[in-house]
């Protein structure tokens, strides 16, 4: 094993399991069997694999090729099969695989692999651990997938870099100041500073400094959506309101499409640890917690779009209820919609602060912003959950953590037991009734941070090259101004009254739920619940306009 994976080697026997006859008769009811001669590519990075390859004689190798060189995964022979998330998704492999020897196998194409896992319970929970077990060890690895290039800390580094990982896709960063492979390959593919950074996709594009969108569409994580197709439900938004309707509406049966203009996960998938959800008393991190729900989701079949921005609803007219514009220009047809698109971050009220946003101003606490602040001293703005949260994760990671906070303490805000845990911690200061008054910097990069106590007026300047925000958040509901759909004054979604479903909103077949809601819990476990309920009211809805269909 080349690959260096804590999770490799603690949990190899779930990852590579060798499965028995019984097994093989039940995917031989999924797949069809298939030769491959010796020394033929199976799969191949950067394309589509056929689906999970079951090995009923031969070998075939699993490694990672790419321009740095290539790295040996693992050998599969009979009882052994091929394949990790991508092949649930249908997206491109992450990996290469190739028949050391003539090779039969059955092969599971992706949809009948969606339906393997879902009628075959107790095999599918073999299978399902191992697709997402290999995905982790991709990720801990850091030997598949894209190749960022650029300068450490630069803005659109991170935000590449954030980008990926938010999404759960692995990747690589390499710092063209320091790493000699990086200097190798701008120069192999002439690369200007001015220029970086760049990204090497796995099927040989080469990207300068592209969008969100340009790099999910290089990668396959974003594909063309069919103009014919009419979904039961839309959910606009992928965070844990959109994602439990997600998981709940296709394992009913219903066509779900899921659509985001950032990652899976939304806020909640930028909490360090979250230990008051109901059934994980030793806490798990946002990105885990939302990650599972983006699994369980598409194992029952929810396609996704991520990013993909909503732009528009109108009706459809040609035999759809409704026709959602998008803002790449396709547009998705759909009987119902569920509005989940949750609530995007406060920033200060600072002239100067866009100057700092792309490398010095962050608005969540992931390993990658912790990586740059090591050993440094941060500020954080904030007095919820969701700060307190980060600066326990931060203050285990940088020098000391100054909390800035606008009110006279954190107990009418935050949870008990994150305040007295944030009490204890000696790298962490608390400073109340004080709030952000200017920051200072050149060419981007903060170097001073001043704060101003809201009752005496005096003024404090630090010198700080890293400032937290987790000040709250307001409605994403822009896009929504002319759908025909009633908001409040604070631009939150008004559902119920007039006889209507407690989350049906003004406009029949369009549904609200989560942190875009007017009157809704912001708890991650209220959202969820919300995520679960509208199902019931989507059935209904299908049910009396179909019948009215007929009737009419």
């Amino acid at each position: 094993m080349a690959i260096n994976s804590p999770t490799i080697d603690a949990r190899r026997a779930q990852m590579f399991p060798t499965l028995g006859a019984a097994d093989e008769a039940r995917l031989k009811r999924f797949g069809e069997i298939r030769h491959f001669p010796a020394g033929s590519m199976v799969v191949k990075a950067g394309e589509k694999s056929p689906g999970l390859v079951f090995v009923l004689s031969g070998r075939l190798e699993v490694s990672q090729s790419s321009v740095l060189g290539r790295e040996v995964i693992i050998e599969h022979g009979p009882g052994n099969f091929l394949g990790e998330l991508a092949q649930l998704s249908d997206r491109p492999a992450l990996v290469d695989a190739v028949a050391l020897t003539d090779l039969e196998a059955i092969v599971v194409p992706p949809r009948a692999l969606r339906d393997l896992l879902v009628q075959e319970a107790e095999l599918g929970e073999r299978l399902m651990r191992a697709l997402i077990l290999r995905r982790v060890g991709l990720l801990e690895a850091g030997m598949s997938g894209p190749i960022v290039i650029g300068p450490a800390g630069n803005g659109d580094v991170l935000r590449l870099e954030n980008f990926l990982a938010r999404n759960g896709h692995p990747h690589r960063f390499l710092d063209s100041a320091s790493d000699s492979c990086a200097g190798v390959l701008t120069a192999r593919f002439h690369i200007r500073p001015e220029e970086l950074p760049i990204v090497l996709c796995p099927g040989g594009q080469l990207l300068r400094n592209p969008s969100e969108g340009e790099l999910a569409r290089c990668i396959g994580l974003v594909r063309s959506i069919d103009p014919t197709r009419v979904y039961d439900t839309v959910i606009v938004g992928a965070g844990p309101a959109g994602l439990a309707a997600a998981v709940y509406a296709a394992s009913e049966g219903l066509a779900t499409f899921v659509l985001d203009c950032r990652s899976f996960g939304g806020q909640a998938g930028a909490s360090a640890r979250i230990e008051n959800y109901l059934g994980f008393p030793t806490g798990i991190s946002g990105i885990a917690l939302m990650a599972r729900a983006y699994n369980q989701a598409q194992k029952f079949g929810a396609e996704f779009a991520i990013p993909d921005e909503a732009a528009q609803l109108d009706g459809d007219g040609q035999g759809a209820r409704f026709r959602l514009a998008l803002g790449n220009g396709e547009a998705v047809r759909a009987a119902s919609v569920v509005i989940a698109s949750g609530a995007r971050y406060r920033r200060l009220p600072i002239a100067n602060l866009s100057e700092f946003e792309s490398g010095s101003v962050h608005y969540w606490a992931s390993p990658l912003e912790a990586k740059l602040c090591a050993g440094q001293e941060v500020a954080l703005v904030g007095a919820g959950n969701s700060a307190g949260q980060a600066v326990v994760y931060l203050a285990s990671q940088v020098k000391k953590v100054w909390l800035i906070v606008r009110g006279a303490g954190l107990e009418a805000t935050m949870s008990q037991y994150l305040v007295e845990r944030i009490k204890s911690l000696a790298n962490v200061e608390i400073i109340t009734r004080t709030e952000i008054c200017g920051l200072e910097g050149k060419d981007g990069v903060l170097s001073t941070v001043t704060w101003r106590n809201r009752d005496s007026g005096a003024e404090q300047r630090k010198p700080i090259a890293h400032l937290f925000l987790f000040i709250g958040a307001e409605p994403n509901t822009d896009w929504m101004s002319a759908c025909g759909i009633a908001l409040d004054d604070k631009g939150f979604v008004v559902t119920g009254g007039d006889g209507r479903h407690a989350l049906a909103t003004s406009r029949d077949g369009v549904f609200a739920i989560g942190d875009a809601r007017a009157g809704s819990v912001k708890r991650v476990a209220a959202a969820v619940g919300e995520g679960a309920q509208v199902v019931a009211a989507l059935h209904a809805f299908l049910a009396q306009d179909r019948a009215a269909q007929i009737g009419g």
